[in-house]
């Protein structure tokens, strides 16, 4: 983006450019760039972009503009802009953009999310709000108990609609929409576009705008990327060696399950390196103290799942660590991703057991480079727990070569697993595009 592109030039209100010029917010990105004009006008939009494109600002500075056109209120219990995520950390950040950003406009603002009380979300919403930032499975609960109503909503957003779509959201988000008017502003932005995020773009956008913008390959290339070919024996005990450089101060190691990272995290902690596991059985206290602890520097190490990771914003991740090779590629350049902001480089290791050697042919197809091959370790010790065989590949042993639930998947509302394949027949927003 060039340096003659400003926000004020976009046609931002005074008041938000104010708010931009004191978070030292110059330039906009090309999201912003591409996105805010045609939000500002009213229109809808499909966005393809990934975490750390400025997608955030790109949606919330026009919202704030559109609904500051008009003070009114949504009555009790009523929102007028509506905004799902698939993750309560990606929730919680997106309402403290909001509030970065509207702290001139006297908006009122909640974000809720489930795995903490409802008491004081119930309480933030009895008297209506003008913006909700809000995970779907929540949601979806307190609109059942008649604690929220949908019916005033002017700005639809779902943001990162393909991991909700991954984690079983389907279902629930389309039962959401359904509850929001006919006329209203509708967004999404996924990171990758795949048929169901195209169908779902079909049922509830009308005549979008499209927006696209390129994967951050050149951050993926100031990434220094290795892979160490080793057995699932090995893996705990080499990256306890690794862990040994003092070079290695902010680190995010990943794994493909829950229990996975508990597992990881507990044997660091043995081994008196101190670390947290973030995933989705934790509490909601638990997941933000272990941020808050892994941002201020009092614990270097963070053992991530692949969705639990997703809203992570810390700055100077110095490594990233696949302590288990992702089932698909994209997950890779996410998880890598998180070392290389603003321009800095990072390193990324990656531990390749021979069964996770498919999922390595996928990472290098779509990188387009060969990953550097680190010299082997001598001396690790083998982790007889796992024995010499190392994990099950994801691919074994099951029909049509279909992954297993990895143990990321959270419960529907009902309380069984959400298939996230349902789709509704028809419904009011195939009406609201014949309309």
């Amino acid at each position: 983006m060039t340096s003659d592109v400003t926000f004020a030039s976009l046609g931002l209100a005074e008041p938000l450019l104010r708010a931009l010029d004191a978070a030292d917010y110059k330039n906009p990105t090309p999201i912003q760039h591409k996105a805010i004009p045609a939000l500002l006008e009213g229109r809808d939009m499909m966005g393809l972009a990934q975490t750390g494109t400025g997608k955030t600002a790109a949606f919330a500075l026009p919202i704030l503009q559109r609904l500051s056109k008009s003070r009114h209120g949504a009555g009790p219990k009523g929102v007028r802009a509506l905004i799902l995520a698939p993750t309560r950390e990606l929730a919680i950040q997106i309402d403290e953009s909001f509030r970065t950003y509207g702290v001139h406009m006297g908006f009122r603002t909640a974000v809720i999310f489930g795995g903490v009380s409802q008491g004081p979300q119930v309480k933030a919403l009895s008297d209506g709000v003008d913006i909700l930032v809000a995970t779907p499975g929540r949601l979806l609960d307190l609109q059942q108990q008649r604690k929220v109503r949908l019916d005033k909503v002017e700005i639809l957003v779902l943001d990162e609609a393909d991991r909700m779509l991954d984690m079983g959201f389907s279902r629930d988000v389309l039962k959401i929409v359904d509850e929001t008017p006919l006329e209203r502003q509708s967004l999404l932005f996924s990171a990758t576009m795949p048929k169901a995020i195209k169908k779902l773009g079909e049922e509830i956008l009308l005549e979008p705008v499209h927006v696209e913008v390129t994967p951050e390959v050149v951050t993926v290339d100031k990434i220094d990327q290795h892979v160490y070919h080793v057995p699932a024996s090995v893996k705990r005990s080499l990256l306890l060696h690794l862990l040994n450089d003092p070079a290695m101060s902010r680190v995010i190691v990943f794994t493909r399950t829950k229990h996975g990272a508990n597992r990881v995290s507990g044997h660091l902690d043995k081994a008196g390196i101190p670390s947290a596991a973030i995933h989705g059985n934790k509490s909601q206290n638990a997941r933000q103290k272990a941020l808050e602890d892994f941002r201020s520097g009092a614990t270097r190490i963070l053992v991530a799942t692949d969705i639990a990771a997703r809203g992570i914003d810390v700055d100077d991740i110095t490594h990233v660590v696949n302590f288990e090779m992702p089932v698909d590629a994209e997950s890779y350049v996410h998880r890598i991703g998180r070392t290389a902001r603003a321009g800095r480089s990072g390193i990324a290791y990656s531990f390749c057991d021979p069964n996770e050697r498919d999922e390595l042919k996928a990472i290098e197809r779509l990188t387009k480079k060969p990953l550097m091959v680190a010299a082997p370790v001598q001396g690790l010790e083998a982790d007889q727990k796992h024995g010499e065989r190392g994990p099950r590949h994801p691919h074994q042993g099951k029909p049509n070569g279909k992954p297993r639930n990895s143990g990321q998947q959270e419960k529907s509302h009902s309380g069984q697993p959400r298939s996230g394949r349902s789709r509704r027949p028809g419904g009011r927003n195939n009406q609201r595009r014949a309309a």
